[in-house]
């Protein structure tokens, strides 16, 4: 009797053991009252009515582009019968972030997750022949593409990334007639947007931005943030790759300024190290030596300002002997501003009209409290400590240079090789404080200066 009564209690626990497992599963069902449902069946906020994914437990509200989402109030919400919820009918919900409902019957519980997706009706990148890259003006909602000239317009390909859950006409990957402009429609629910696509052939450009990528959307973010607004205020201007000036497929004939802005994470220091880390340049470099010896200007920055070396433009063949550079991704926040200096250049046309600071003529801003910035440098160091450039005299005697900013420490940051017989001008710079692009987006005023100086470059350069 004694043993049987404790078979039974062992039994009893065995048993107890497998409900108690069975209620900590994902199910969230406890061990007393199983019979109840946690359905959410419907919900609206304010005027709006979500669409319930049973499966997945989550409910999304859909509502215009514009609307606000800070305080939503609960108007309709379905349930099972006998089930209660962690919130009711009339209340106000900010959806700004998405908010969890908690559905109860007996002991039995479930989570549903309520979410706000906005109407969004955009059109977020287009390319002609997966190649040439769409400028978008959202403002105004046009989308300009430069092509060289020989496509055949009235049969190019675009590839368009738009929003979610919208509908496009004409549709992507369709070929479309683009020998006047064409406006493509997106809809998504209430939203509704209207795009002008004008392609326009250049066949000789005046100006070129030229980098390692087959289409200007490859580009990192520093590099493409500046040749998109090359494209967007210099006329008649291009984005080509090193292969493409190699291979004659840009006419350089008429071409003023070629622009090389050249980032590369963690910095390139070195002329072996530029060397190793640019072979399609160095592949493309007697094509723009010979471009270079005919007249033809540059505007090398950042790391780019290498190149001059690379087509013979620089006495000693040597590259800037002090370079470094952080990763985009690590960016340095600035706490003020930052500048150089152009002590006895003050009258330099890259210079002119810029944004200075009370008191200090000069001094050159180029970013403001909160930028974000990578610091990539490639300056000249000067000095007898090392470096090969005792002075600024020797700097210029041997490099055939014209030094025209510093850092400060004394450094070269800014430099031209003056045009000369035949051959073009290059403008360099090589300052930290060049920066094209930020990952935390700041209230502009400094900053405005990395803009009018290209501006200047190119005016300059063109106009010589």
């Amino acid at each position: 009797m004694v043993i049987m009564k404790r078979l039974i209690s062992t039994l009893f626990i065995v048993l107890l053991g497998v409900i108690t497992f069975t209620s900590c599963s994902d199910s969230n069902v406890s061990d007393l009252q199983l019979s109840g449902n946690c359905t959410l069946k419907s919900l609206k906020l304010d005027q709006y009515e979500g669409t319930i994914d049973s499966s997945n437990r989550t409910v999304t509200v859909r509502v215009p582009e514009t609307y606000a989402v800070e305080n939503m109030a609960v108007t309709t919400l379905t349930i099972s019968n006998g089930a209660e919820s962690t919130i009711k009918v009339g209340d106000n919900l900010n959806m700004s972030t998405p908010q969890v409902i908690r559905v109860t019957n007996g002991d039995v519980l479930l989570d549903w997750t309520i979410s706000v997706k906005r109407d969004e009706a955009k059109i977020k990148s287009f390319k002609i022949n997966d190649i040439y890259t769409g400028i978008i003006d959202e403002k105004h909602k046009t989308i300009s593409v430069y092509v060289p000239k020989g496509l055949d317009l009235t049969t190019l390909t675009p590839t368009i990334e738009y929003s979610d859950d919208a509908t496009l006409e004409p549709m992507s990957g369709v070929p479309t007639n683009f020998i006047n402009p064409v406006v493509f429609k997106v809809k998504n629910n209430t939203a509704e947007s209207q795009y002008t696509v004008t392609v326009t052939a250049i066949g000789k450009p005046s100006a070129v931005f030229v980098g390692f990528a087959a289409s200007m959307d490859q580009l990192n973010m520093e590099e493409q943030t500046a040749c998109k607004w090359m494209l967007e205020n210099v006329s008649n201007s291009l984005y080509a790759s090193f292969a493409d000036i190699k291979n004659g497929t840009v006419d350089l004939s008429e071409c003023k300024v070629i622009w090389w802005h050249y980032h590369k994470d963690g910095g390139v220091d070195g002329k072996n190290a530029f060397e190793a880390s640019a072979p399609e340049a160095l592949n493309a470099a007697l094509k723009l030596k010979d471009y270079y010896n005919n007249g033809g200007s540059f505007l090398f920055t950042r790391y780019a300002t290498n190149m001059p070396a690379e087509i013979g433009a620089v006495a000693n063949d040597a590259c800037p002997n002090n370079c470094w550079g952080q990763n985009e991704a690590d960016a340095e926040t600035v706490n003020g501003p930052w500048s150089f200096m152009i002590t006895g250049h003050t009258d330099h046309p890259l210079f002119q009209n810029l944004i200075m600071k009370s008191g200090e003529p000069t001094n050159v801003y180029t970013c403001d409290t909160g930028y974000r910035i990578t610091n990539s440098t490639a300056q000249w160091h000067i000095g007898n400590d090392w470096g090969g450039y005792d002075d600024y005299t020797a700097w210029r005697s041997k490099t055939g240079g014209k030094d025209l900013a510093y850092g400060g420490d004394g450094a070269i940051v800014a430099w031209e090789f003056p045009a000369s017989g035949t051959k073009g001008k290059i403008l360099c710079i090589g300052s930290g404080c060049y920066d094209w692009y930020s990952i935390a987006e700041v209230a502009e005023n400094y900053h405005k200066n990395i803009v009018k100086m290209t501006r200047n470059a190119f005016d300059y350069l063109i106009n010589k």
